[in-house]
Order: C-alpha cells, then sequence, then structure tokens
C-alpha cells in the first residue's frame, strides 16, 4: 500500500515523472488547446526577442550622450523611448502568454485530478479502509499543485533562460571575445552546481516538514469526523494536545526548511553578484583602454541583470521541481494502486429479473491467513427474505459486502438469478441491490438530495413519494426549510431513527430488486425501531431480503433463518423451529427475552416477545 507521506526514496529523474503528464498539456482530443499552447511558446520567443533588444538601445542612448554628440540629443531621447517600448513589450508578451496557456494549465490540472478522483473510486473498499481520507485528499492536492506549478516553470522559465544564456553568450563572444563568455558559463555551472547540492540537502527536510504536515491534517480531519466520540468522553484536551503536538513537530521541521533557505540565496547572491563585479570590472578596464565605448557598460550590466533575473528564479525554480517531485511521486502512487476488484474483460450486465440469491460452498478471508467465511452455502428465492443472525464476529456483515462485491471469495460462487457475480460488471450487479445499513453516513447536503441519491435524475414527486413510503415526508415538510433543509456533517443533525428513514426512501427510490438490511435497527430505541421495522417489512415485500441481524426479535417472521457462529453456518431453519431445536438461536433468544424482561417495559416491543414466543 502506498505511504501516507512522500518516502525516503531516491526521487526520480524529472522527465521520467513529467512524461506521464505530456498527454494532459498535448491532450489528442483537443486541437484548440494544443493551438494555445503553440501560441504561448511563440509568444515566449517574441517576448525573449524583445528584452534581448532592450540593451542594445540603452547602449545606443548612453553612446550618443558622449561629449560632442549633443546636436543628436533628438536620437537619444527616441532611443531611450524604445528601450521603454521594449520594456514594456516584453510585460506585454509575457502576461498574454500567461493569459493564453492560463487555459491549457486549468484544464490540464482538472482532467488529472478527475482522473486520480475516479481512480480512488475504483479502488477497493480495502484500500480506503486502510488510508486516511484527509492523508489521501492532502496528497491529491499537493501533487496537482505541484505539477501545475512545475508545467509553468518549465515552459516559461528554464526553456526561455536557456535560450537567453545562449544568445548572451553569444552577443559577448562577438562584442567582448571568448574571456567574458567562458566567465559567465562558469559562473553559471557554479551557480547551478551549488543550488542543486544544497537543494538535495534541503529535499529530506521538505519530506520531514511534508510528512509532518500531512500528519497534522488526517490527525484533525480524523478528530473532527469522530466529533461526537471526542464528545461523549471529554477528550477536547486530548485531541487538542495530540493537534498541537503533531503541529509543533510540523513547525520544527519548517523552521529548519525555511532557514537552510536563507542559506541557499545567501551562496546563490554571493556568485552572481560576483560575476556582475567582474563583468563590469573588465568592461571599465576595456573602455579605458578605449576598446570598449561608455554604452558597453551598460550592454553588459543590462545583459547580465537580465540573465540574473530569471536565474535568481531558477534556483527557486529548481527547488520547487525537485520538492514537488515528492508530491507527483506520492500522487502517482495513489494512480498506481491497483484495483483489487476489477470486472473481467468481456463482463456482462447482470440480469436480475427475480433477485435469487445464492452462496455455494464460499470460503472468504480478509487476510490469507485468517478465513472468516468456511464453506458457506444458502439460498434465497426470489422474493423471499434470509436472515442471518450469530454473535459478533461470526462474519454476518461479511455476506453482505461479499455480495455488493466489496472483495472477491476465495472460493466458491456467489450469483444472484444464476448469474456469478465476479462475471458481471460491478455497476449492474450494485444497481440491483440496496442496502439499508446499520450507520446510515449522509452527504452533508439537503434532505431532498439524500433521498435523491438513489437514482440519479429522479424528480421531486418521486423524492417526495419515496418520502411517504419511509414515513419520513410529513417530518420533511415540518422543518423550516423542507426538502432543501441541510443535514450537517455525516447527517449529525438528524436523529437515529430519521436518518434511517432517509436510507429507507433513498433505497425505495432505488427500487432495486435485492434488499440487504445490514442491523438497520439495532442502534435504534425500541419504540423507533418498532416503527422503522413496519416499514421495512412494507419494502421487503416482493423483493428479495437479506437481513443481517442481531436483535431476534425483528426476524421472526423471516422464511428462513441462518445462524452463523466462527464463519460456519451451524444452523437453520423457521424462528419457531430454531427455537424448539435448542441449539445456539434457542440460547441467544432466551437470553434477548430474558435481557428484555429485566428493563422497563416499552410500548410495542414487550407485545412483539409474547407474540413470536412459541
Amino acid at each position: 500500500m502506498p505511504p501516507d507521506t512522500a518516502s525516503s526514496a531516491p526521487i526520480p529523474p524529472v522527465w521520467a515523472t513529467l512524461r506521464r503528464f505530456l498527454p494532459y498539456l498535448w491532450p489528442a482530443d483537443s486541437a484548440a488547446l494544443r493551438r494555445r499552447v503553440a501560441l504561448a511558446m511563440g509568444l515566449v520567443l517574441l517576448a525573449k526577442a524583445v528584452s534581448l533588444a532592450m540593451p542594445f538601445a540603452y547602449k545606443a542612448a548612453i553612446d550618443r550622450m558622449a561629449p560632442g554628440l549633443e546636436p543628436a540629443v533628438g536620437l537619444a531621447m527616441a532611443l531611450v523611448a524604445v528601450y521603454a517600448g521594449a520594456r514594456f513589450g516584453s510585460v506585454l508578451f509575457d502576461n498574454l502568454r500567461n493569459a493564453v496557456f492560463e487555459k491549457v494549465g486549468q484544464e490540464a490540472g482538472r482532467r488529472l485530478a478527475d482522473d486520480v478522483f475516479v481512480h480512488l473510486h475504483r479502488l477497493s473498499l480495502r484500500f480506503h479502509l486502510d488510508r486516511r481520507t484527509g492523508a489521501v485528499t492532502k496528497i491529491v492536492e499537493r501533487g496537482t499543485k505541484s505539477i501545475d506549478t512545475m508545467l509553468y516553470f518549465l515552459l516559461f522559465n528554464i526553456a526561455p533562460t536557456v535560450l537567453e544564456l545562449v544568445a548572451v553568450c553569444a552577443i559577448f563572444f562577438v562584442k567582448f571575445g571568448p574571456g567574458l563568455v567562458i566567465a559567465t558559463l562558469v559562473m553559471v555551472a557554479l551557480y547551478i552546481g551549488f543550488t542543486r547540492t544544497v537543494t538535495e540537502w534541503r529535499n529530506q527536510l521538505r519530506r520531514d516538514m511534508v510528512d509532518m504536515d500531512t500528519n497534522a491534517v488526517a490527525h484533525a480531519v480524523d478528530s473532527l469526523l469522530n466529533f461526537e466520540t471526542v464528545k461523549y468522553f471529554g477528550a477536547e484536551q486530548r485531541e487538542a494536545t495530540r493537534y498541537g503536538t503533531a503541529m509543533r513537530r510540523y513547525a520544527q521541521a519548517a523552521v529548519k526548511s525555511e532557514n537552510s533557505l536563507a542559506w541557499l540565496n545567501i551562496g546563490q547572491s554571493l556568485i552572481t553578484n560576483l560575476m556582475m563585479a567582474g563583468a563590469m570590472a573588465y568592461t571599465v578596464w576595456g573602455w579605458s583602454k578605449g576598446q570598449f565605448t561608455t554604452g558597453d557598460v551598460v550592454l553588459v550590466n543590462t545583459l547580465l541583470s537580465q540573465l540574473f533575473r530569471p536565474l535568481d528564479l531558477l534556483g527557486m525554480v529548481y527547488r520547487t521541481i525537485r520538492q514537488g517531485l515528492i508530491d507527483m511521486e506520492a500522487m502517482y502512487k495513489l494512480i498506481d494502486t491497483p484495483q483489487e476488484i476489477a470486472d473481467v474483460p468481456g463482463a456482462a450486465m447482470l440480469d436480475a429479473h427475480g433477485g435469487a440469491v445464492r452462496f455455494d460452498h464460499v470460503r472468504f478471508g480478509y487476510d490469507p491467513e485468517r478465513e472468516i467465511l468456511h464453506d458457506v452455502s444458502f439460498t434465497v428465492p426470489a422474493g423471499k427474505t434470509l436472515a442471518i443472525v450469530g454473535p459478533s464476529g461470526a462474519g454476518k456483515s461479511t455476506i453482505a459486502r461479499i455480495l455488493f462485491r466489496f472483495y472477491d471469495i476465495q472460493s466458491g460462487q456467489v450469483s444472484i438469478d444464476g448469474q456469478d457475480i465476479a462475471g458481471v460488471t460491478q455497476q449492474s450487479l450494485r444497481a440491483a441491490i440496496g442496502i439499508v445499513p446499520q450507520d446510515m453516513v449522509l452527504f452533508n447536503d439537503t434532505v431532498g438530495y439524500n433521498i435523491g441519491y438513489g437514482r440519479e435524475g429522479a424528480t421531486q414527486e418521486e423524492i417526495e413519494a419515496a418520502a411517504k413510503a419511509a414515513s419520513i415526508h410529513d417530518f420533511i415538510l415540518s422543518l423550516a426549510r423542507g426538502y432543501d433543509t441541510r443535514v450537517g456533517e455525516r447527517g449529525l443533525k438528524l436523529s437515529g431513527g430519521e436518518k434511517q428513514r432517509v436510507a429507507i426512501a433513498r433505497t425505495l427510490l432505488k427500487d432495486p430488486p435485492v434488499l440487504v438490511l445490514d442491523e438497520a435497527t439495532s442502534a435504534l430505541d425500541s419504540r423507533t425501531e418498532t416503527e422503522i421495522q413496519t416499514v421495512l417489512r412494507d419494502i421487503s415485500r416482493k423483493r428479495t431480503t437479506l437481513v443481517v441481524a442481531h436483535r431476534l426479535s425483528t426476524v421472526v417472521d423471516a422464511d428462513e433463518i441462518i445462524v452463523l457462529d466462527k464463519g460456519v453456518i451451524v444452523e437453520r431453519g423457521r424462528h419457531a423451529d430454531l427455537v424448539r431445536s435448542d441449539g445456539l438461536y434457542a440460547l441467544m433468544w432466551n437470553r434477548q427475552a430474558a435481557e428484555r424482561e429485566q428493563m422497563p417495559s416499552e410500548p410495542g416491543i414487550g407485545d412483539m416477545f409474547e407474540v413470536v414466543t412459541p
């Protein structure tokens, strides 16, 4: 499994990593975006040509100011105007380039982010249970931002800087001889060598800082998602201390990283200014010998100043690219994570006409060393109800996850209407199954949106019809904003019973032939459970239903009950027969009945026990 943070492994080559991004930069399906890229590069060349012309206009203006040339002041003023126009033109073309390329960069980043998001949803439940959501989203955010930044620098800083360096060296060779060219190349080589050496040292500091930042964010998201649990145990100070420790470590790593940046900037400035001093001193010496004009001193100064400007950025660009590779590598590891559960080639659509479910000698374990289900076999005829009960950890909820194909079984077969679920598309399989889970997590959106999530494109009338069938329509209308009321993070603004009714309405809207009730009422009080059970019985009619239950009183009407113990079916039959058999089911029934007798009676649930006791 990919790590949550940047690894300390060697950083991959720039081109090896960016090559994967080139299809997004030069999309085969968009000629308009490719034209924008070509136009932007043309503007880069035009801006660089104008900027190289500026020093010559400046030099000519200075030369026209020599003693005895006062009558030519008009020409000098015109050259000054040309110089100013060239400066403006350089800025103009640079900004036009940015405007032309902006859509390309944003579209490339959007496509990449879309691909990563889609891939994350294709990954297995195992992957998401093993990863922290906050850490994953942070990796994706850093990776996409790094690509956008590095793309800009590579195209509009490094490439133009190399072009300008070649042009400056050519100018120096023609006007000042090879000595100044050699000095310039030595300076650039020293600058790049120093920058690379120090940046490699800073990369480890950067990795440490990224690790601490990711851990701090992951702690914060994890704590806020478990807000209620924190409150239950009065652990606010504990969580604050935990988060504060993570942030303190991040701050210490950030201080080290920024301090190392200061030393890098000092060294870079020393190299460039020594070069500037030496080149200008050489030009002044040549002027004193009559070899160069006063304007040549200005020419050298201006050309080097223009070269140093991107070179100063080149240090930052190099650091950004090398550091960004860490973030990109982590994101690409997410993209490269294999899809554990994938459709087989040529998978057919599931034809669920009746919804008969069959488990045939199924063996399964989350880990190869620990098998959860041992040779489990059962059949649920179309339109019938099967209840699965047993002690905690027996493997009841695992059966529901296997039916949805969140995991692939080690051996055996699971089929719906005679079709092996491993041979059909996951989309068609899950479209045929509805579920009302124990813990219904809602989107932080409106009640109407959460119900309508059951079927894309559902009308308001269909949403309201589903809510009426789930007996929650009147409650929704009593809210201040009705169906436009937001339910809060994970639906926490609603009670347990209200969330369950929303879940039932969502499933009714989906209208699947197969229904799974996974501990759907175990977290509710007895009165609410009785009300929800009435609704569940209604929606189970004419559907193949699997009920995973802890409270046996909720499954007495099932057509068949199977009792799981340590992943093995130890009993099966109807409720009355199982109670009379005096096995594990009878033991669980009697224990729960005794527990109910010791509790204050509540309307509805006590009567339920009296009716079903044989």
